[in-house]
């Protein structure tokens, strides 16, 4: 496994992140200890999840970081080695909290829901605590406020941002500048082949700021994931995700797979070394389902993608022409 800074921090991160959503709702806790096991053993130890991780249909909010805690409880030094990462933004449905038990980041939310994160991943303290989205009401103030007590009680090691534009992170730097307070150190965005738009802002901002940019979504949904032109081998919801592609969406991903066969590697690894090749991202996620999509995916960070294939992926994925303002502007 390789490793990395997270930002402009001192901390150490692997170059692939395990996420952990599937856990609970599609992978059940057995499978995941598997994974989490087998990560552990390939040097990956970077872990990523949210407290609102479970929910859904047959499900319960909460549920993912209950299965993380029960594998940490198992010793073997498992919590030890991990750089630990959850959110916080997302409804809880907790009854108990009434017309405060919805989405946001205010200080009343925060510190609650730190406590129940904590009691879940039975841990005293996580490394990388992330605003799972922008609060548009909460001033930078209160939020700074809460986020400096936590850090300051060893609650809480650093700050990340999840889901924020170029301008929030600008923002949230500049208000944590003026207390002295170090802020953020990273921004978890979705951000694939499919999807370049945040190479226009965000991406260079969070370069320019010295945050670690931590893709989320990095095979599209599974789109770039190789079994979306043969639903046979991917299951119902890969079947439906296909029969839902526009012509040109086939093309576009006949053209990538046969690509990725000419460079003699799977589609999902290419997707990911893309990612891995570019210098603003630290570590892109996967969101393995079964033991065997996992070490599928290790190869990825050590494939180097040659230049002639980098500029083919441009040409089947075209991006927004560059960086803001000059990619529509002189």
């Amino acid at each position: 496994m390789k490793y990395t800074y997270l930002g402009r921090t001192g901390m150490k991160v692997s170059r692939l992140c395990l996420g952990t959503m599937n856990f609970g709702p599609r992978t059940e806790e057995k499978e995941a200890f598997a994974i989490m096991d087998s990560a552990l053993e390939a040097g990956i130890n970077f872990f990523d999840t949210a407290n609102v991780y479970g929910g859904g249909p047959g499900g319960y909010n909460g549920w993912t970081e209950e299965i993380i805690g029960r594998w940490f409880r198992l010793g073997g030094g498992r919590r030890e080695k991990i750089v630990l990462a959850t959110k916080v933004y997302g409804n809880m449905n907790d009854e108990t909290d009434g017309p405060n038990s919805g989405t946001g980041l205010s200080a009343y939310k925060i510190r609650r829901n730190i406590e129940g994160s904590l009691k879940r991943l039975q841990t005293d303290h996580i490394e990388l605590y992330q605003m799972h989205h922008i609060d548009r009401h909460a001033t930078w103030d209160e939020i700074w406020g809460v986020f400096e007590s936590l850090v300051n009680q060893g609650k809480v090691y650093y700050i990340g941002a999840s889901n924020f534009g170029a301008r929030h992170l600008a923002y949230a730097q500049a208000a944590a500048g003026r207390r002295n307070f170090l802020g953020l150190v990273s921004e978890q965005h979705k951000y694939n082949l499919l999807c370049r738009l945040p190479e226009l802002e965000v991406l260079p901002a969070a370069q320019e700021l010295g945050l670690g940019v931590i893709p989320w979504s990095p095979l599209g949904g599974g789109l770039l994931g190789g079994n979306i032109l043969k639903p046979t081998a991917g299951g119902a919801r890969t079947g439906q995700a296909a029969a839902g592609l526009t012509d040109a969406q086939r093309t576009q991903l006949e053209s990538y797979a046969g690509l990725s066969a000419e460079i003699g590697e799977s589609e999902s690894n290419v997707a990911l070394a893309w990612l891995l090749s570019n210098p603003a991202v630290t570590a892109p996620i996967i969101g393995p389902r079964t033991l065997e999509q996992f070490e599928s995916m290790l190869k990825a960070v050590e494939i180097e993608l040659p230049a002639d294939a980098l500029k083919r992926l441009d040409e089947i994925f075209p991006g927004p022409g560059g960086y803001a303002p000059e990619a529509y502007a002189w």
